[in-house]
């Protein structure tokens, strides 16, 4: 109980006769009220200092960030440059060995002839040769010893044998090569195809 009484009851605080009469005269609480005044502009212009410190120190933080994240994006697109380079390269090199290969191994029944070449296609039924250089959408082709002019596109059939069709196909050309294709098909074969 003594102990609530004590909780309950006033805090006496000691405070010297001069201090006291000093703040309770006019002069004296114009000076404490100076002093309050100041203590707050102090505070809040200590606080508004702190604040421009902190401002400050994000931004050169912020700024800091910017630059190594701009150089760090300089090196992926230097990457990403080389990278593409390097697909160009890679590209134009299967480009090469795609028609090196289909020079070496030609589609089934497709021939490149460059100028002045003859072949022996068709299982042996047809001998095609190119004349000379292309020439402006045409070119002279040798079949079995008989020459014609064809554009790419252009069929022409031949018959070999009494029993045996042929057709060759102009497929393309340019100033150095022509591309054609030659099949030919026997009496059996077209019997075949026409009763299936």
């Amino acid at each position: 109980m003594t102990e609530q009484r004590r909780a309950d009851s006033w805090v006496e605080v000691w405070m010297s006769p001069r201090l006291y009469s000093s703040i309770m005269t006019a002069r004296g609480r114009i000076k404490l009220a100076f002093i309050a005044v100041f203590l707050v502009l102090g505070i809040a212009i200590g606080g508004h200092m702190y604040g421009r410190y902190l401002a400050r120190t994000d931004i050169h933080d912020r700024d800091n960030t910017i630059q190594q994240l701009q150089s760090e994006i300089q090196k992926l697109e230097v990457q990403i440059t080389e990278a593409d380079g390097k697909l160009a390269v890679m590209q134009s090199r299967l480009a090469r060995v795609q028609e090196a290969m289909d020079a070496m191994v030609p589609t089934r029944n497709t021939y490149t002839l460059n100028p002045d070449q003859s072949l022996i296609v068709a299982d042996g039924h047809l001998t095609i040769g190119l004349i000379g250089l292309p020439m402006n959408g045409r070119i002279n082709i040798n079949v079995n010893g008989k020459q014609q002019s064809a554009a790419a596109g252009d069929v022409i059939h031949v018959t070999a044998e009494p029993s045996t069709d042929c057709q060759v196909r102009v497929q393309s050309f340019d100033m150095f090569k022509a591309v054609i294709s030659a099949s030919c098909a026997g009496a059996t074969d077209q019997k075949r195809n026409s009763n299936g």
